[in-house]
């Protein structure tokens, strides 16, 4: 248990804007826009408003496995956002995405042009779009929106939950560690069990449920995220390993993972062709 003293909430919360250690910058209560800024604009039909996050990873392993598959509709210009800017809150990201998130998608080869925000309906966006990664039988394509949105209602557990109190927050207390380690370990044991039976996260097949999933807990297995490889003893769920390595392999999974990043080898800032992965 924790040593610090008990927190009685007050009738009325008021922001602290120096709260949240180093995303105090990033976050606040309110929506809409905070400045004026235009988005830029390239000349392919899909526009993607990013940054090489797991959400944003997400999406351009999406769009390098359409193109890779010969959907040559699935050009795509990438923007990065960059949100330790405060990029997000500019007026031309939230026309777009009103939560003021990455990643964002605009297609500008319908008319009229359709914006899709959050990583999950941009996915399947593209999918029912180009036709491709997302069964088309019933029982399958349940099983596959199944673990698309499990990945969605998961994560913020991972990340906002043990990511934050495990590697970012000012203070560490051992109540919200041990309560979302405890989650994660829950949900590690869930993908685990469920990558025993069969070669991919929703069946036999490849899908977006892969793309989805592999950005946040791939990187948990393989990349050490939050250094809390050991903590978690990631190594022990075997299966996932597997299919996280098995994910890394995939060329279109490599690319993505270049896209909309500003520092590491390889890392791609803008993407606008193939040829900027050289």
């Amino acid at each position: 248990m924790s040593n610090a003293p008990a927190y009685t909430p007050p009738k009325i919360w008021i922001w602290d804007r120096g709260n949240g250690g180093r995303f105090a910058n990033i976050n606040r209560p309110v929506a809409g826009p905070t400045h004026d800024k235009t988005l830029p604009r390239g000349q392919h039909p899909l526009q993607l408003y990013s940054l090489g996050t797991p959400n944003g990873i997400k999406v351009t392993v999406m769009l390098e496995e359409l193109l890779a598959a010969g959907h040559a509709g699935a050009e795509y210009d990438a923007w990065l956002i960059d949100i330790s800017a405060g990029d997000q809150f500019g007026s031309g990201f939230v026309d777009i995405n009103p939560n003021s998130k990455i990643p964002a998608l605009l297609d500008v080869g319908v008319e009229p042009a359709v914006r899709v925000f959050e990583s999950a309906a941009i996915l399947t966006y593209l999918a029912e779009k180009f036709g491709a990664f997302l069964p088309s039988g019933s029982a399958a394509r349940a099983e596959c929106f199944s673990w698309l949105f499990w990945q969605m209602g998961s994560t913020p557990y991972l990340g906002g939950g043990f990511g934050h109190f495990y590697a970012y927050a000012p203070d560490k207390w051992q109540y919200p560690i041990d309560r979302f380690a405890m989650e994660v370990k829950r949900q590690l044991d869930v993908l685990d069990r469920n990558l025993g039976t069969r070669s991919f996260v929703a069946g036999d097949e490849y899908s977006i449920a892969d793309m989805a999933i592999f950005p946040w807990y791939g990187a948990l297995v393989l990349q050490d995220l939050y250094g809390a490889a050991e903590f978690l003893q990631v190594a022990s769920y075997t299966n996932v390993v597997r299919w996280a390595t098995e994910m890394t392999e995939r060329p279109a999974v490599k690319r993505g993972m270049r896209v909309n990043r500003s520092k590491g080898e390889g890392a791609i800032r803008e993407r606008h062709s193939a040829s900027d992965f050289g």
